[in-house]
């Protein structure tokens, strides 16, 4: 799934790249992208397989929620569907189930820069796509928390991550045997602004202690639609410049983003 950094694809003047201003400036892009899908409602699919070593699928797991927003503006997951678990051999821990909300699909805003060690390996496209790319992993992890690490793809023009590659990593508890998938997220553009990730895919061999285990992860994020709140705003009586009393003002609509 990760194509290996060689020459640079397209003819780019390596003294006329400065790293840093191009993170700064996807980092700014990256927030802003933060802050829009927020106030998106979407569908996510979330499929996981074990594999014989034949390839066959002998344990799977799958959930299809809706991420919408309640009457009152706030976000929620709705369950569409569930099917029962036959996974046997692994188990999903609640470190893959925040991996599924913050690390696969990687945000690197403003605010996180300094929680991560930064490199940048050179240009190259994805899906003919010009990009500057870059090796990301964390300064220093905390519990509680999870962190990305491996390589992001910043498109050119945009500057918004269009792709990322690696795994999610983070502190475990003594003996803990967990390990974790080397994926790839692929974005896309939606309402031709941001890239909001559409495609999650992993198909790894993880090492557990009782032995090697083959998995395939698959994450689908589809129909975004951005959420607006139908408000009926009455204002309260004015005076015009005679000092007669009006009736307050027509209710308006505005589309209204959730705080």
């Amino acid at each position: 799934m990760l194509a290996v950094l060689s020459a640079p694809i397209w003819a780019d003047d390596a003294k006329n790249v400065n790293p840093d201003e191009i993170i700064q400036k996807f980092a700014a892009k990256e927030a802003e992208f933060a802050h829009a899908r927020e106030n998106y409602t979407y569908r996510q699919t979330v499929k996981v397989q074990t594999l014989t070593d034949s390839g066959a699928v002998d344990g799977k797991y799958e959930i299809v929620e809706d991420i919408i927003f309640s009457p009152d503006g706030k976000r929620t997951e709705k369950v569409v569907r569930a099917p029962m678990s036959t996974l046997e051999r692994i188990s999903i821990s609640p470190e893959d189930m925040q991996d599924l909300r913050d690390v696969q699909p990687f945000v690197l805003t403003t605010s996180e820069i300094p929680s991560y060690d930064i490199h940048y390996l050179g240009p190259q496209k994805a899906d003919e796509i010009p990009c500057y790319v870059f090796a990301v992993k964390p300064k220093k992890m905390e519990k509680g928390h999870r962190y990305f690490e491996g390589q992001i793809w910043v498109d050119d023009r945009d500057f918004q991550i269009v792709k990322t590659y690696g795994k999610a990593v983070g502190i475990l508890k003594r003996n803990e045997d967990q390990q974790f998938p080397k994926f790839e997220t692929l974005r896309e553009q939606v309402d031709g602004k941001y890239w909001f990730p559409v495609y999650t895919d992993a198909e790894d061999t993880l090492h557990f202690r009782q032995g090697p285990i083959k998995m395939r992860m698959i994450v689908k994020y589809e129909d975004y639609k951005q959420f607006k709140s139908d408000v009926n705003i009455q204002f309260g009586n004015t005076v015009d410049e005679s000092g007669k009393e009006q009736k307050g003002q027509k209710p308006t609509q505005s589309p209204v983003p959730p705080k």
